[in-house]
């Protein structure tokens, strides 16, 4: 071979080889790369620590490389639902139900995701479909379970947990489901036994002992509660919700320093943890460090201006151990005038009145006032307009536009029915109906600690605006049921109000107990269910409204002048033109022993009142005495009773917020 053909065959080679190098390259790096099954295995793995985010963006990444991975959509559809995004994990669901046709693991998925959106329609028609191809599938009769307690019918979710139990005696979720329930019912011993037979056949699982401190806490046994909850953390450290649950019973067995450290801890894995925020500054107040713990709550609520609970913990701290002057008040006013300002502009007049009020009770000198008098303007209710820019000429706050507003409304009102009758009505203003609201220490919410204590703080503030129901100073939080009984028969209470509250992170439920105060024995039970933003608002204002419907209509005859009564009370206390009203003796009526209303002899009605002028703050009507003598006299009850309560409409039941998280995250 001569050196020519050598060196070329020389080239011809490395040219073979270095040209296969591509390939081999392009090959190796392919085989590196992770595929979109080894993304779902590590998703799978997210979920079974329950880190939702982590799992969902694995599994992101295995339908980005393959959009047709089954089990990779139905999994990221159960982490949606896991973190609460419905309508995300419905999405998710129905495309892996189009990938794997049949799969009723899907549809029982489809049921429970459909549940959390709230159209129970839909979930109970895809669960009985599940249930009429397999009558005892688990999964389905799991979610029928949840469709009867959404539905606020948690006796007959009782019904199938204890048929689901007789067919699987040892299935963990089966036991804590039913002794969840019935937990949240009342009946204790039942709710102990089926989680302690949950603890005996599963005597290492985490989430037994986290269950079974709940519901020892729901029922008062904080001791256990708290060895439950440190055994969670035994056989699973740095468990998360088992962690803010011993928070929570620390702070409730009142071991508030241990509370704030816990709470601490806590915050440093999790700046963002407002629930922490939260029970850290009230720790702080119940051990009297109230100077430190508005600058906790301050920091959670910059964090989440839009959580009620830290909001009107905060605010009640500053109204407790604040001068007027303070700075950090008008600081936080102007949130809630910002916010009234909003609702104005959107012709949302009540929930405007509403954030002015939380606004000035923070900052009465505030120049804000102008503005809330300007809506109860709007209202139709000039005087009461008139007297709100008067309180801000003798503050100092007048303008020439305020001055000519008073002046000119001065003239406006010359013919108004008050001034006919030449009466004030600041002075005779007066509430007929004595109430105490309170709350019992031993309850206390899974979300937010001592939720009833802030929630009984936001309904009393409510029900100072009431023009006929006057709230009672004495103190909010009580050791017992006897214990409030007690304060509100000593202070000639008509009726005391007991608070509690059930919530989760989206939805609240507000029970309102009401008690006669001289026999303790029950009148009524208001309810207020709530879901999204301003729960807390919406939910407190429903119980206010609901205790102002039911008590019956009380005033004062102010006036008799031939033939014709002037009354304390006027348009804006819901006196209309027509209305007919009783006229009993002065000091003659009597709170029911039970129920809600008043009694008294027929013989001590004297009359009757026919409105014909319903003004502003007072009205005047026709008198027609009973009997031959005229016994009518100035200082009588002007009556008007409410409903019978067994005529009244049955209430609908509401579903427990509460409960249903804890069954939703219960896998």
């Amino acid at each position: 071979m001569t050196r020519v053909s050598f060196f070329i065959l020389t080239l011809l080679a490395g040219f073979c080889f270095f040209a296969d190098r591509p390939f081999l390259y392009a090959q190796n790096r392919a085989q590196s790369l992770p595929s979109a099954g080894s993304y779902y295995d590590q998703g799978r793995l997210y979920m079974v620590e329950e880190d939702w985010y982590s799992a969902a963006e694995a599994l992101l990444e295995c339908l980005r490389l393959n959009p047709a991975h089954a089990e990779g959509t139905a999994a990221l559809a159960e982490c949606y639902y896991a973190l609460g995004e419905f309508d995300q994990a419905l999405a998710w669901t129905r495309k892996a139900r189009s990938l794997a046709r049949g799969n009723l693991a899907l549809a029982n998925l489809e049921a429970f995701t459909l549940i959390g959106l709230g159209r129970l329609g839909e979930a109970n028609s895809v669960i009985s479909d599940v249930l009429t191809r397999e009558p005892y599938n688990k999964e389905a009769l799991f979610a029928a379970s949840e469709l009867d307690i959404a539905k606020g019918r948690p006796g007959d979710a009782v019904t199938r947990y204890r048929e689901a139990v007789r067919r699987y005696p040892d299935d963990r979720r089966l036991l804590i489901s039913l002794a969840l329930v019935l937990g949240s019912l009342g009946e204790t011993d039942g709710a102990r036994f089926y989680i302690e037979r949950a603890i005996v056949q599963h005597p290492q699982d985490y989430r037994v002992y986290y269950y079974a401190a709940y519901l020892d806490a729901k029922a008062g046994r904080l001791n256990t509660a708290i060895r439950y909850a440190e055994d969670a953390l035994f056989f699973r450290p740095g468990y998360g919700p088992a962690f803010s649950l011993l928070a929570s019973l620390r702070y409730r067995a009142g071991q508030y320093e241990e509370a704030g450290r816990l709470a601490d801890e806590a915050i440093a894995l999790n700046r963002y943890d407002i629930g922490s925020w939260y029970l850290k500054g009230m720790s702080y107040i119940r051990m009297g460090r109230k100077a430190d713990a508005i600058t906790i709550l301050s920091n959670a609520a910059a964090i989440d201006p839009n959580d009620e609970f830290v909001r009107a913990a905060l605010e009640d701290t500053l109204l407790s151990e604040t001068g007027l002057e303070d700075p950090r008040r008008s600081r936080w006013a102007v949130w809630h005038f910002n916010r009234g300002r909003n609702f104005h502009s959107r012709n949302l007049i009540e929930q405007a009145l509403f954030e002015y009020r939380r606004g000035l009770r923070l900052n009465p000198y505030a120049a804000e006032r102008r503005e809330y008098a300007e809506l109860l303007r709007i209202q139709g209710y000039p005087s009461r307009y008139v007297e709100e820019l008067r309180f801000m000429q003798d503050l100092g706050l007048g303008d020439r536009s305020l001055n000519d507003a008073v002046e000119t409304y001065d003239a406006l009102l010359d013919e108004a029915l008050y001034r006919r009758w030449s009466v004030n009505p600041v002075e005779i203003a007066k509430r007929h109906w004595k109430i105490a609201v309170f709350s019992v220490v031993s309850q206390s919410s899974f979300y937010h600690a001592d939720a009833g204590a802030t929630a009984s703080l936001y309904i009393k503030d409510i029900l100072a605006h009431d023009r006929n129901i006057g709230p009672m100073e004495l103190e909010l939080p009580q050791s017992s049921f006897s214990h409030a009984f007690r304060r509100a028969r000593e202070a000639d209470a008509d009726y005391f109000l007991i608070i509690s509250v059930s919530e989760n992170e989206r939805d609240i439920s507000i029970t309102g107990e009401l008690f006669v105060g001289r026999t303790g024995t029950p009148a009524i039970t208001f309810t207020a269910y709530r879901t999204g933003a301003d729960r807390l608002r919406n939910a407190a204002k429903g119980i206010a409204d609901q205790l102002g419907a039911n008590l019956p209509f009380r005033g004062e005859l102010l006036q008799h002048k031939q033939g014709q009564g002037l009354i304390d009370k006027g348009r804006a206390d819901g006196v209309t033109n027509g209305a007919v009203y009783e006229v009993v003796k002065k000091g003659r009526t009597m709170i029911l022993n039970e129920g809600v209303g008043l009694a008294y002899s027929p013989a001590d009605v004297v009359g009757t009142l026919v409105i014909e002028n319903a003004d502003e703050e007072v009205s005047s009507g026709v008198l027609t005495r009973n009997g031959f003598f005229d016994r009518i006299a100035p200082g009588d009850e002007i009556i008007l009773q409410t409903k019978k309560q067994e005529d009244a409409p049955p209430a609908e039941p509401l579903a427990d917020p509460e409960l249903r998280t804890l069954l939703r995250t219960l896998r």
